[in-house]
């Protein structure tokens, strides 16, 4: 059976789970990121990379923004955070941490981090050839002498 909702992925169904339980904060920041007008900038929530789950990515530019709550204040999730983010990192992906607190209170402050990350990973535009002087560059001219 080829239907959309046929998935053999195992992560797919926790992911969906996470989805549905989003925290106020994930909320609030997933109605900014699927509201950016960025070239080539698409994110996913509760995105399956590798053993976890991202709770924003984008794949193109590579960047995974993480929030964080009280629980992540601890020693043991702070590990965890960390070994997560190592991961990540290793694979070639930009983690960006936030604080619940942070999304909450000052939301436009953490959307311009994430465009100002995201810009970064743009490729600039291509150069503009050099402009020649008059009569500069036109081998085919007859020599004057």
């Amino acid at each position: 059976m080829n239907d959309k909702t046929d998935r053999s992925d195992p992560r797919t169904p926790p992911a969906r789970k996470l989805r549905r339980e989003a925290t106020p904060a994930e909320r609030r920041l997933w109605t900014q990121l699927r509201q950016l007008e960025i070239k080539n900038v698409h994110f996913r929530r509760q995105a399956p990379i590798g053993p976890y789950f991202a709770d924003f990515a984008c794949h193109r530019t590579r960047i995974v923004v993480e929030l964080d709550g009280e629980q992540h204040g601890f020693d043991a999730e702070a590990l965890r955070d960390e070994k997560r983010t190592r991961f990540l990192e290793t694979i070639g992906y930009r983690v960006l941490r936030f604080w619940n607190h942070e999304i909450l209170r000052n939301l436009e402050s953490v959307v311009d981090t994430i465009c100002a990350a995201l810009y970064q990973t743009q490729e600039p535009p291509p150069l503009a050839p050099p402009r020649r002087k008059r009569g500069e560059g036109n081998e085919a001219q007859a020599d004057p002498t």
